[in-house]
């Protein structure tokens, strides 16, 4: 049996679950809106008035959900819930509304910012979906504060634009 699964961290990474989720295959992107993205060392959504959240959304095996499982944390790290979603095939194709499983934060994490490289991960995601780079700088911006957003992609090499210095 399988399901839809809504990604906007790391399993933005098609390498990453492929290794992850062997028999999963994307449906298309989406967007969740009344959502926004924080991080709290790992990314997270939460419901929030104004705000939109791009996401990639797969279909996956019921084996698949187990590795997820493991992989989130759940139900300690992140907890499920189901959320509507309008899907935009990748081919472009006919939209499609559907139901889909979303892992958020479990309660009791506080806003920090992310590593480096997992921050890396998502905009390599951002990038290869064509999704607005300014959505997740400002993800980070509220989860650390703009000036300290600023230094912590200046001091990571991370540009204007989403680009990594060498």
């Amino acid at each position: 049996m399988s399901k839809y699964y809504i990604a906007y961290g790391s399993n933005l990474s098609e390498a990453q679950m492929r290794y992850r989720t062997p028999d999963a295959r994307i449906i298309g992107t989406a967007e969740l809106e009344g959502w926004r993205l924080l991080f709290k060392r790992h990314a997270t959504v939460e419901a929030r008035e104004g705000y939109t959240t791009p996401v990639l959304v797969w279909e996956i095996s019921d084996r698949d959900e187990r590795n997820l499982d493991l992989y989130e944390g759940f139900p300690h790290y992140y907890r499920k819930q189901e959320l509507p979603v309008v899907v935009t095939p990748l081919d472009g194709g006919e939209s499609v509304r559907l139901t889909a499983m979303v892992y958020i934060m479990a309660d009791g994490h506080k806003k920090r910012e992310p590593d480096a490289s997992y921050y890396k991960v998502l905009l390599d995601g951002y990038r290869a979906f064509g999704f607005r780079l300014d959505i997740l700088e400002k993800a980070l911006a509220d989860s650390i504060g703009r000036d300290t957003a600023d230094r912590w992609l200046k001091k990571n090499r991370f540009t204007e634009g989403g680009h990594r210095d060498a």
